[in-house]
């Protein structure tokens, strides 16, 4: 896949010179160098696929964190006072006391993923310190892991292989392992952006009927394609819909924005899809919730305190558990590396990436 980089480049940077009419934010003397050398010394802090690391090594000095053992503060820290540029994974936590230590060197923060709510975007404008990531390459799979959770939960997938793993299936039965179809059901997506689109077309491909709350309403053209239901109310939503999938951003607005009080407004039969952030719904809350059956089952691939798991949900079997690999595929690791790859290329040859993040975005 990593064969057509090089036109990729190319042609970013022959639109360059249009997309930067304006200057860098942090013309100064630290990136004037940055720019004049040859290789710039790039920290990655976690394994990614061999053939981005090999483009990597080619084109950048670049130091690779072979063991893949997830980098300590402290070690961020280090990381931050010696490169020109850092390319972090969502769970290495840049924040104001990792930037503030920060060398003048460092200029370019390329994520290696689509949330940036593990950066203090802040702290790093303030610095003159550039911000990338790399959305859209993740929305289909991210889509593929929220339907094939949607299935799980109420059609019992997990328990039943648990099941037949067990050595106590005893063979069909009218009355065994009943679930519920999804066909026919109201789906309320929360968060209406790439993702929250790309779900509600393969919902409506399963015939559900689909609703949805956004900061801002989509397009009129979106609503009509997607025949989607708009909500300005998430409390009046949540009240009415069997399937819920969370699908926005983790933000200081967004923090708990499942709380205690708006999972109660849910009925007993409804489920809860997330691929998104753990941090969007109170765990506890839903652990009581799920336990106490006022809530029907839940389909969880990310959770608040990753890699720590709440043990109530440990213990149900309404749950669906998943280890945050919702866009764990072959061809999307890849296609997140060459945009990291594309973002640094052209941030060093003196343009602006093409997914820099402002900090009014988030």
């Amino acid at each position: 896949m990593l064969l057509g980089l090089d036109k990729a480049v190319a042609l970013l940077l022959w639109q360059a010179p249009r997309r930067a009419e304006r200057p860098l934010d942090n013309e100064r003397t630290g990136e004037r160098k940055l720019m004049s050398q040859q290789k710039p010394l790039v920290i990655v802090t976690r394994r990614l696929p061999d053939v981005i690391e090999t483009r990597m090594m080619e084109l950048f000095n670049c130091r690779l964190n072979l063991d893949d053992k997830p980098m300590s503060q402290a070690e961020l820290v280090e990381a931050a006072k010696e490169a020109d540029i850092i390319v972090p994974t969502v769970t290495d936590r840049i924040d104001a006391g990792v930037l503030s230590q920060a060398g003048d060197n460092l200029r370019l923060i390329a994520s290696f993923g689509t949330g940036v709510d593990h950066i203090d975007l802040k702290t790093a404008r303030q610095r003159g310190i550039n911000v990338t990531n790399t959305p859209g390459v993740l929305t289909e799979d991210t889509a593929d892991m929220t339907m094939a959770l949607m299935l799980a939960v109420p059609r019992r997938l997990a328990e039943g292989e648990r099941l037949v793993r067990s050595g106590d299936w005893t063979g069909w039965s009218p009355t065994s392992m009943l679930g519920h179809r999804i066909n026919g059901k109201r789906l309320g997506i929360v968060g209406m952006g790439r993702i929250g689109q790309a779900v509600a077309r393969r919902a409506r491909g399963f015939g559900m009927s689909v609703h949805y709350h956004n900061r801002r309403r989509v397009h009129p053209d979106a609503e009509r394609e997607l025949e989607a239901t708009y909500w300005e109310s998430l409390d009046q939503m949540l009240s009415r819909m069997d399937i819920i999938s969370v699908n926005c951003p983790h933000t200081p607005a967004t923090f708990h924005l499942l709380s205690t009080r708006r999972l109660k407004l849910l009925s007993e039969h409804a489920y809860i899809v997330n691929t998104s952030r753990g941090e969007v719904i109170d765990e506890n809350a839903l652990g009581r919730m799920l336990e106490g059956g006022e809530i029907a089952g839940a389909g969880l691939d990310v959770f608040e305190h990753e890699p720590a798991i709440n043990p109530k949900l440990l213990k149900l079997d309404n749950v669906v558990l998943l280890p945050h690999m919702g866009s764990a595929t072959i061809e999307g690791r890849i296609a997140m590396g060459e945009k990291v790859i594309i973002n640094i290329k052209t941030f060093v040859d003196g343009h602006t990436p093409p997914d820099r993040v402002l900090e009014a975005m988030f």
